[in-house]
């Protein structure tokens, strides 16, 4: 369990930031870059589940920001074994197959695009799609770190989902608005 009495430990004072391990990096380091940018996406859901208030999608939502704050843990393991363990917090396959199944389940009533859709709608639909380009920032950043240091495979196929997911969300949040919000190509020329 944590436990933090202390907020400010001035470890970090000189630019780098501590690892799972007990490493240390810089905090520009791109693995940190990374956890920061699931930080982010963590705190837009957040926003959209306040938009949202009660029941679905929020409850759905609570459990993706519990899994990214387990991502963010994974993130910052360093190693090249990605079994979770007692001192290793992992993004599992089961995981990813739950988003899966949330992504299977809400498209199912929705109609097939037709067209690309702008980023709005619904005060909780735009929420969930600014989430949802967060979410796709952040798993752009992984995958780049990736690149330079091992990362749990899981933990990007993760990510990958997760924007999916938001987007079908976002779609099924303005069915009660009549729709997506279309684009319409050239309209302003």
């Amino acid at each position: 369990m944590v436990k933090l009495n202390k907020i400010y430990t001035r470890t970090g004072d000189d630019g780098t930031t501590g690892l799972v391990d007990g490493s240390r990096v810089a905090k520009h380091d791109p693995r940190m870059a990374a956890i920061g940018d699931v930080d982010e996406a963590n705190s837009a859901i957040g926003v959209a589940i306040a938009a949202i208030g009660g029941g679905y999608p929020a409850d759905l939502l609570e459990t993706v920001q519990n899994d990214l704050f387990d991502l963010g843990a994974d993130l910052a393991t360093p190693g090249e074994d990605f079994t979770p363990g007692e001192m290793a917090l992992r993004i599992v396959p089961a995981q990813v197959t739950r988003i899966e199944a949330a992504i299977d389940e809400a498209n199912a009533g929705l109609e097939p695009l037709r067209s690309f859709i702008l980023p709005g709608g619904s005060a909780h639909a735009a929420a969930i799609h600014l989430a949802r380009a967060i979410t796709r920032r952040a798993e752009r950043t992984a995958v780049a770190a990736s690149r330079e240091v091992s990362l749990n495979p899981q933990a990007l196929a993760y990510l990958n989902r997760l924007s999916d997911l938001l987007f079908v969300l976002a779609r099924e949040a303005n069915l009660d608005r009549g729709g997506d919000v279309l684009w319409k190509p050239g309209a302003n020329r």
